[in-house]
C-alpha cells in the first residue's frame, strides 16, 4: 500500500475504485477505465502520491499518452498538485519520449542528434519518387500502398533485412516492393532523417542492440505509467517491455501502471492490437486489476444505450457503466429520407438547442466517412450556423507551411534531400527539373549532399541566371546557418521571409487563396516567436521537434463559437453537451469494408460506443432511406447497432409526411417488429418491441407511429441542377448570389469562352472557384 494516510488531499473526492487504483503498490497494475471515469484524475493522483509519499524521484516517473494535448492535462493536473516538483518527470506521448531518447543515442547507430523527422507527407513524397525511379508502378505498387505497407512494417519491427529474409521472392511485386523498401531505408539514411514510425522502431532496435544504453534507461524509470494502453501497436508494446525488464545487474524492473478499455479500441487500422491489453495479466502474473465504471460525464439514459451496444462484443471484459447524474432526457432518433433531410434535422435541432441557451462549441456532429461533411456543409451554410470540420488539412501539413518550414530544415540538417528538393524553386527562382537533376548527379558522384552541391553552381555549366540563382540560395542558407547561432528562432524565419519575399509575392497575387496562404506563413511567424518567448534556451531543433510532433487532435480547443463536425474516430477522447450521430445505417456504420476484416464489425461497435459516450446530456441518432455514394443514389438499411439500443431510451422521430421511420413504442403499423425496414432487413421479425428484432415486409420501409415533432419545413432547399448562364458577364468587385454558397464577391475572372473561372470570396463559405457557364449564380 501507499504511504497516504486516509485523510491525505490526495485522496478526497475519489470513489472507492479510484483510491484503490491510487493507493496500490506492486509491480504491475491495470486500471480498466470506463469512459468518462476520472481516469486522468486517477492518474496525476497516483504520481503525485508517489512523489508525495516520497517513493521516487521525479526524474524516476516516465508518463505516456497518445497526444500532446492530453500530456499537457497531465502535467498543469500534476504541476497543480506537486508545483516545482514535477521537475525533471518526463509525461509525454510516446513519440516524444523516443524523440527524446534518439536525440541522445542516435549517434549509436550512425545518426546525428539534429536528425529530421518525417511527416506522412514527406514519406509519400519520397516513396513516389522511389516508385518512379524503379519503374514500381508497373508493378501494381502505388505510393499509397506502399508507404502503408511499409508504415505496417515498422510497427511490427520487421526492417528491411528482417523483411527480406521472409518475402517470398519467387513473386515480382514483393521482389520490387523490397527494392523500394530498401532504397526507402537508404534515403532515410542518407538525409539524417527518421520517419514517423521510426522513432519507434529505431528506439526498440537501439535498446536491443546495445544493451548498455537499455539500462541507463531501465534504471532511470522506476515508475512507468501508460495512458490508453488499448490503443498501443506492437512497437509500443515491445518499448514498454523492454524498459520494465531487470536491469543487467539485477536490478528489477521498474513498476508499470497502464490505464485502458477495449470498448474503446478503434484504432486496429493504425496497427493496434487489443491483445495488448487483453494479456495484459499473462504479460505480468500476478498484475492488480481495478475496473471503474461510475461515469462523471454521461447522464444514464445515454449509459444505457452505450452498455446494450457493447455488451453485443464478447472480447471484452464485462462492466457497466453507471452514474450518479440521473437518467437524463430520451436519446433523440431520426429517419429522414435523403442525407439534406437529415442535414436539415440536425441543423434544426442545434438551433433549438442554441435557442434555449446552449453554446455552439458544446455540440458536435459525427459521421463515420468525410464524405458524409458535403450535405451537412450545404445545409450548414444556408441556415448560416458557424461550424467547423475537424481532421481535415492540419495547419503543419498546408502547402505554404511546409514550404517555409524546409528552409528551416535544411538549415538544421543539411543532408536532408528531401527538404533541400522542396525549397529549390520556392519561390520561383528558375530553377526546374532538369537543373535539380544535374546537381543531384554532381552529388551522387562526388559523394556530397544535394545541399553542398549547390556550392558548385558556378562550375557546373548553367546559364548566368540559373547559376546566380543557386548561389544566391547557398547564400541565404549559409547566412541563415550562421544566424541560427546568434540569434533566435523567430530572427532565423524572419530573415528567410524577407530575403526570399515568400509572403510578399503571396500577397501580390490576386488570387483570394494565396492571402490566405500568406497570412498563414505570418501566424507561423508568430508560432516562432512564442517558442522562443517560452523557451529561452531553446534551439532550431528543438523548434522543429516540437512542431513535427504535434498530434492530430491536439488543436481542437481552437474552435470556440463552431459547431464541430468531425469522423467518430476523431472524436475519441473528446466531449460535448450534446451529439449527433449521423448515417447510422448498414455499409456505413458498421462500415462495408469492416465485413472483410477479422474482428471489423466489432470494432465498428466499439466506435460507435465512442460515440455514444462522448454525449453528456443530449444525444442524437440519424439515418436517411437513401444516400448518394460512389455517384449514385441508393436505398439505405438501418445499422444493425440500432437494435442493441433498448428500445425504451429512445424517441424516434420522422420527417413530416415521411412514412418511414422507427416506432416509439417499438412496433411497427404492419407489425412486423421493432424496426421497420424494407425486404431484407436484419433480424426475426415481431409483434412488439419485446421481438427485439428487424421488420422484413415487402415494399421497403414500413410506416411506423412516430413521435410528434415541432412543424418544420422540410423541403429540400438545396440546388443541384446544372444551370447554362450563356454569356454573363463577371469582373473583379460584382457582387453575385450562389443557390449554396449566398452571397459573395468576385475578386477575379480567368480563362476564356465556355472555360471562364470566377474566383469567389463568399461572405459564410469562404473562397471559390465556379465555372461561370453553369454555375447556379446570379448577378445580385
Amino acid at each position: 500500500m501507499s504511504l497516504l494516510t486516509p485523510s491525505d488531499p490526495l485522496l478526497d473526492g475519489l470513489n472507492p475504485e479510484q483510491r484503490e487504483a491510487v493507493e496500490y503498490r506492486g509491480p504491475a497494475l491495470l486500471i480498466v477505465a470506463g469512459a468518462g471515469s476520472g481516469k486522468t484524475s486517477v492518474l496525476t493522483r497516483r504520481i503525485a502520491s508517489l512523489i508525495r509519499g516520497q517513493e521516487a524521484w521525479p526524474s524516476q516517473i516516465l508518463a505516456i499518452t497518445f497526444t500532446n494535448k492530453a500530456a499537457a492535462e497531465m502535467r498543469e493536473r500534476a504541476e497543480s498538485m506537486l508545483g516545482a516538483a514535477t521537475e525533471g518527470m518526463w509525461i509525454s506521448t510516446f513519440h516524444s519520449s523516443c524523440v527524446r531518447i534518439l536525440r541522445r543515442e542516435a549517434e549509436n547507430f550512425g545518426f546525428t542528434k539534429n536528425f529530421t523527422i518525417y511527416d506522412s507527407h514527406d514519406s509519400r513524397t519520397l516513396i513516389k519518387r522511389i516508385i518512379k525511379e524503379h519503374e514500381a508502378d508497373t508493378y501494381g505498387l502505388t505510393v499509397s500502398g506502399v508507404s502503408g505497407k511499409i508504415s505496417r512494417l515498422k510497427n511490427e519491427l520487421n526492417d528491411v533485412e528482417s523483411y527480406a529474409r521472409n518475402a517470398s521472392m519467387s513473386d515480382p511485386s514483393e521482389r520490387k516492393f523490397l527494392e523500394v523498401y530498401r532504397t526507402y531505408t537508404r534515403a532515410l539514411q542518407s538525409a539524417n532523417a527518421f520517419d514517423f514510425d521510426d522513432l519507434l522502431a529505431q528506439t526498440v532496435f537501439l535498446f536491443r542492440a546495445f544493451p548498455h544504453v537499455a539500462d541507463v534507461y531501465r534504471r532511470k524509470f522506476r515508475h512507468i505509467l501508460v495512458d490508453e494502453y488499448q490503443d498501443t501497436n506492437h512497437a509500443q508494446y515491445s518499448l514498454i517491455h523492454e524498459l520494465t525488464r531487470e536491469t543487467e545487474d539485477g536490478l528489477p524492473g521498474a513498476s508499470l501502471t497502464v490505464v485502458g478499455d477495449s470498448d474503446q479500441s478503434i484504432y486496429a487500422f493504425r496497427g493496434a492490437d487489443m491483445r495488448n491489453i487483453g494479456e495484459f495479466e499473462r504479460d505480468f502474473p500476478g498484475a492488480k486489476v481495478v475496473m471503474l465504471e461510475q461515469n462523471y460525464r454521461s447522464t444514464q439514459n445515454i449509459l444505457d444505450a452505450a452498455n446494450g451496444v457493447i455488451s453485443n462484443n464478447f472480447d471484452r471484459k464485462d462492466k457497466k457503466l453507471w452514474t450518479s447524474i440521473g437518467g437524463g432526457e430520451k436519446i433523440v432518433g431520426f429517419t429522414g429520407y435523403s442525407a439534406h433531410d437529415e442535414a436539415q434535422f440536425v441543423v434544426d435541432e442545434i438551433s433549438a438547442l442554441r435557442a434555449a441557451g446552449m453554446d455552439y462549441n458544446k455540440m458536435a456532429v459525427f459521421y463515420r466517412t468525410n464524405a458524409q461533411t458535403r450535405a451537412l456543409e450545404e445545409i450548414f451554410i444556408r441556415s448560416a450556423l458557424p461550424y467547423r470540420i475537424l481532421g481535415g488539412t492540419k495547419f503543419y501539413e498546408r502547402a505554404e507551411i511546409k514550404d517555409v518550414l524546409s528552409y528551416l530544415v535544411v538549415i538544421a540538417n543539411p543532408a536532408d534531400t528531401l527538404a533541400v528538393r522542396r525549397i529549390l524553386n520556392v519561390p520561383k527562382r528558375g530553377i526546374g527539373p532538369a537543373t535539380e537533376t544535374q546537381l543531384q548527379n554532381y552529388a551522387d558522384q562526388n559523394e556530397i549532399s544535394l545541399r553542398e552541391s549547390l556550392r558548385s553552381a558556378d562550375s557546373l555549366g548553367f546559364g548566368p541566371k540559373v547559376s546566380g540563382a543557386i548561389s544566391r540560395l547557398s547564400s541565404l542558407l549559409d547566412e541563415a546557418t550562421a544566424l541560427v547561432e546568434l540569434g533566435s528562432v523567430g530572427d532565423v524565419l524572419a530573415k528567410l521571409l524577407e530575403e526570399t519575399s515568400y509572403t510578399t509575392l503571396l500577397r501580390a497575387s490576386r488570387d483570394a487563396q494565396d492571402e490566405a496562404r500568406a497570412e498563414n506563413v505570418d501566424e507561423l511567424l508568430a508560432v516562432t516567436k512564442e517558442f522562443d518567448k517560452n523557451n529561452p534556451d531553446g534551439t532550431l531543433i528543438d523548434f522543429l521537434t516540437e512542431v513535427a510532433l504535434v498530434a492530430a487532435a491536439d488543436d481542437l480547443d481552437d474552435a470556440s463559437g463552431t459547431v464541430s463536425l468531425m469522423t467518430l474516430h476523431t472524436a475519441k477522447g473528446l466531449e460535448y453537451e450534446a451529439v449527433f450521430i449521423t448515417g447510422v445505417e448498414e455499409e456505413l456504420l458498421p462500415h462495408r469494408m469492416s465485413a472483410g476484416e477479422p474482428g471489423g464489425p466489432a470494432e465498428e461497435r466499439r466506435l460507435f460506443y465512442v460515440g455514444i459516450t462522448r454525449a453528456r446530456q443530449r444525444l442524437f441518432i440519424s439515418l436517411a432511406m437513401s444516400r448518394a455514394q460512389f455517384g449514385q443514389t441508393n436505398s439505405a438499411l438501418p445499422s444493425r447497432y440500432l437494435q442493441e439500443i433498448p428500445a425504451e431510451l429512445m424517441d424516434w422521430r420522422q420527417s413530416p409526411g415521411n412514412g418511414a421511420g422507427f416506432g416509439s413504442d417499438g412496433r411497427g403499423l404492419s407489425g412486423s417488429g421493432r424496426f421497420g425496414a424494407g425486404s431484407g432487413g436484419y433480424g426475426r421479425s415481431g409483434t412488439s418491441s419485446e421481438s427485439n428484432g428487424w421488420g422484413t415486409t415487402e415494399g421497403g420501409w414500413n410506416s411506423l407511429e412516430a413521435a410528434p415533432r415541432p412543424k418544420a419545413e422540410w423541403a429540400n432547399r438545396i440546388t443541384n441542377k446544372v444551370r447554362d448562364n450563356g454569356d454573363l458577364e463577371l469582373a473583379a468587385g460584382d457582387r453575385i448570389r450562389h443557390a449554396d454558397f449566398g452571397d459573395g464577391s468576385v475578386s477575379q475572372v480567368t480563362g476564356e469562352g465556355a472555360k471562364r473561372v470566377a474566383h469567389v470570396k463568399f461572405d459564410v463559405a469562404g473562397a471559390k472557384k465556379l465555372l461561370i457557364k453553369i454555375a447556379p449564380i446570379e448577378k445580385i
